[in-house]
């Protein structure tokens, strides 16, 4: 294989390497024969990345990207312009993380200080800025710990340098996660909000539902009771209807042949078997027994549940109301 030319940007390294961009790969170091590409984002205010890169080979250290500020935790004087530059570039990126996380450290406490939980639209905006600065964060720390290694032989003294590194990035790790975990539990109590507004929702469905079976059943009853009157009258009718139709019958003219006597016999007959037949039953009598209480069945039904034109009614809502 050749050896990879000096690249002067950020895109001419990661050509080099042969990576078309950063979002293609997580890994922070890139190697190719002889070089050696570390790349790491800084936060701005708004959450964006900002791509810086170090680029390794050749037995110098050149720094890709936009310039960082000077970190003021080298230990030494001494220390090599290729640590310095390094250590800078970690510094920077660990106190954009950290001013980030303290932004939305800050959101999450606005929300969590709200009587009502947050709409799930803002949680999930909130838990998707978390996750960006999170890979942010893995990133790094990916880094430190192959800086560790072979890698760190690169940057002379950095291990003076390297051990409050580590554990500024626990700490970033460690803070990271409990802010993820408070958003998280905000979403399950905004969840929790609106299973409970399901239920009630439901619970009133059921309300109303009920309501409406109780008033079927009162009416099914009622209307049961005219049902009674109904066939009371029917009996009668019979009773009456029988006799009535055979004197009308004896009583035309066609009938004249008929003597009056049998006349007289088929009318007794005529009148007193069907009611024999018909008030001889035990079910009809008790029929009768209860019309009383069919007859307040019925007045009540006819008050309670009185016809409702149908210009009137906009709904099942408007039915209930009127059936109370």
């Amino acid at each position: 294989m050749t050896t990879v030319g000096e690249p002067s940007t950020l895109a001419e390294a990661l050509a080099a390497i042969g990576e078309p961009d950063l979002n293609t790969s997580r890994r922070p170091v890139l190697r190719t024969s002889g070089a050696t590409l570390i790349t790491l984002a800084t936060l701005n205010p708004a959450g964006a990345p900002v791509w810086h890169g170090l680029w390794v080979g050749a037995g110098e250290v050149r720094s890709l990207g936009p310039d960082v500020s000077e970190s003021l935790t080298v230990k030494s004087s001494k220390t090599p312009a290729t640590t310095k530059a390094l250590v800078n570039l970690l510094q920077a990126a660990y106190r954009s993380y950290v001013e980030r996380l303290e932004a939305l450290g800050g959101r999450l406490d606005t929300l969590e200080g709200k009587p009502d939980p947050a709409p799930l639209p803002e949680l999930g905006a909130l838990l998707h800025a978390l996750a960006t600065a999170r890979k942010q964060i893995v990133r790094l720390a990916v880094l430190v710990a192959q800086l560790d290694g072979a890698l760190g032989a690169n940057f002379p003294g950095l291990e003076e340098d390297l051990p409050p590194i580590r554990t500024e990035v626990s700490h970033l790790d460690e803070l990271s996660a409990g802010l993820a975990q408070g958003a998280r539990d905000l979403v399950a109590l905004r969840n929790a909000v609106e299973a409970n507004d399901l239920a009630a929702a439901a619970n009133r469905l059921g309300t109303v539902s009920n309501r409406i079976a109780a008033l079927a059943n009162t009416s099914n009853l009622r209307m049961l009771g005219v049902a009674y009157i109904a066939l009371v009258l029917a009996l009668v009718s019979v009773v009456v209807l029988i006799p009535n139709t055979g004197a009308t019958i004896l009583g035309m003219p066609s009938a004249a042949w008929v003597p009056g006597l049998w006349v007289d016999l088929i009318l007794v007959v005529l009148a007193i078997v069907p009611m024999v037949v018909v008030f001889s039953r035990p079910w009809i009598w008790n029929t009768l027994r209860g019309l009383p209480t069919f007859e307040s069945r019925t007045q009540e039904g006819l008050s309670d549940l009185p016809e409702i034109p149908a210009q009137e009614v906009n709904g099942p809502a408007s039915l209930i109301r009127q059936s109370r």
